[in-house]
């Protein structure tokens, strides 16, 4: 595509922050350490996870790049940065999370394949950019529109990407066209990520955010848009992320029988502390995140302190010195929600984080339940041990 192009190679691969913990180098794919997460309510973009498929991508000529809308509408076309940046600016605090976030303890109970992934595959950003439901009108599709005057019925985000998953083709994912069309699921073309343009680990110059859902749909280095009849029958959306039950191994898998996967469900994790730890006794403060897909609030973050015998509430907020309220028109719908919680220990015990969102969809407490071969979804309660040292006078 003119203006933006894949390269062939690694050698022109950007800058990124040192403190990232590496799983691949070439893709690159990094998360920062879980603490990083907590330290503020809006994810710095340097430590913000980076998921990628080959070489990141280069702006050549950035008046040269064009988006194509096409497929089953009346007028395609093709549009300009330019054009994208004159249209109404939108802005929303959204989370990301690779649906394979948490991975690594998945593949403890066993091993499933992709990337090895801790809990910091997530991470929440003030995203600005034009609404996908104003930019498709541009061609004749209306607001809240489940079918194209054509026919179409989903939309096709294309990338400029190469992956080897769709043989050297274009990343590619879609939505249904009545998710796209409606303004209040804040689908954006976002060109702007915390205030700044995107950088290219994170789609430069345009990608999309679809809040509320696994990554995997939130398109990066964005080339074209497709209005098609049905969902993209790329590689991602038919042949991963899709959720099977335990039973189902890589002898009998039969792909077509699930669903792409869309929201993600509710999950928090313990970020204060790593999985095994070593404190003196008197008062531990636990500090994590929660969220839940489809922009269900998180109702409740339950902590406990001797291995989920008992528990505590823990206290939730989004923005310093705001109260959270689940559902609010103040907080931040598509956000995660960051909780503290506190106990005096006196011995060794498993700390226990716990979310339930508003809709009381509660994670579920062990793993085994919800195993499944690509290792994704893992929402599990979370768990830590700490290690009581007493001190010998």
């Amino acid at each position: 595509m003119s203006g933006l192009r894949a390269p062939s190679d690694y050698s022109a691969e950007p800058p990124r922050h040192p403190s990232l913990l590496v799983n691949s180098q070439e893709p690159f794919n990094a998360e920062p350490p879980r603490a990083a997460l907590i330290e503020s309510y809006v994810t710095p973009v340097d430590l913000f996870y980076k998921r990628n498929h080959g070489p990141i991508p280069v702006v050549d000529d950035i008046e040269r790049y064009r988006l194509s809308i096409c497929g089953l509408v009346e007028k395609p076309l093709e549009i300009s940065m330019a054009d994208i940046v004159n249209l109404p600016k939108h802005i929303v605090t959204a989370t990301l999370q690779c649906a394979g976030n948490r991975r690594t303890a998945m593949s403890k109970v066993k091993t499933v394949k992709g990337v090895g992934w801790d809990v910091s595959a997530i991470g929440n950003a003030v995203w600005g950019g034009a609404k996908l439901a104003d930019v498709l009108q541009l061609v004749g599709i209306a607001k809240l529109a489940s079918v194209s005057p054509l026919g179409g019925k989903h939309v096709e985000f294309v990338s400029v990407d190469m992956c080897k998953e769709e043989k050297g083709g274009p990343y590619k994912a879609s939505i249904p066209l009545i998710q796209a069309t409606n303004s209040d699921a804040e689908v954006l073309l976002a060109y702007e990520m915390n205030g700044e343009p995107l950088n290219r680990d994170h789609g430069y110059p345009l990608r999309v955010v679809v809040p509320g859902v696994i990554g995997a749909r939130s398109v990066k280095w964005l080339s074209s848009i497709n209005i098609i009849e049905n969902e993209c029958q790329g590689f991602f959306m038919q042949r991963d992320y899709k959720m099977f039950p335990p039973t189902v191994n890589w002898e009998n898998i039969d792909w077509s029988t699930r669903r792409p996967q869309m929201d993600f469900p509710v999950q928090s994790v313990i970020c204060s502390l790593e999985e095994e730890n070593a404190v003196k006794p008197g008062k531990v403060v636990v500090h994590g995140y929660a969220v839940s897909g489809g922009g269900r609030g998180i109702e409740r973050v339950d902590v406990s302190f001797d291995g989920g015998k008992t528990w505590v509430e823990a206290t939730r907020y989004q923005k310093s010195g705001a109260p959270y309220v689940a559902d609010d028109t103040g907080s931040d719908k598509w956000g995660w929600v960051l909780f503290k919680a506190e106990a005096s220990v006196s011995r060794s015990t498993e700390i226990v984080a716990k979310a339930i969102d508003i809709a009381a969809n509660v994670q579920p407490e062990n793993v085994d339940a919800i195993w499944n071969l690509r290792g994704i979804l893992n929402t599990s309660w979370h768990r830590v041990r700490i290690h009581v040292e007493h001190t010998d006078l």
